[in-house]
């Protein structure tokens, strides 16, 4: 097939009147397009609320294990009565 019969297949296909569409298309896609919105809506909501309970666990980890302090030492005793 060469380049003027791909053009003339084209316009035939261009020049036809398009397939009459289902009556009830646009509802159904209207009520797909809204679960998949809420859906959408709902994981990121989800995702918000995991980052902040994945951030409160990590401050009260970093308030009680303290791991900008460097641990006492264990292999000299404490100085103590000088």
């Amino acid at each position: 097939m060469n380049r003027s019969q791909r053009e003339a297949a084209a316009r035939r296909l261009m020049d036809r009147t398009p397939p009459p569409v289902p009556p009830d298309l646009y509802p159904e896609a209207v009520r797909r397009g809204g679960r998949m919105l809420r859906r959408r809506t709902a994981v990121v909501r989800l995702m918000w609320l995991v980052l902040f309970a994945a951030s409160v666990a990590f401050v009260v980890w970093a308030v009680l294990a303290r791991p900008w302090v460097e641990p006492p030492s264990e292999t000299t005793p404490p100085l103590t009565g000088w």
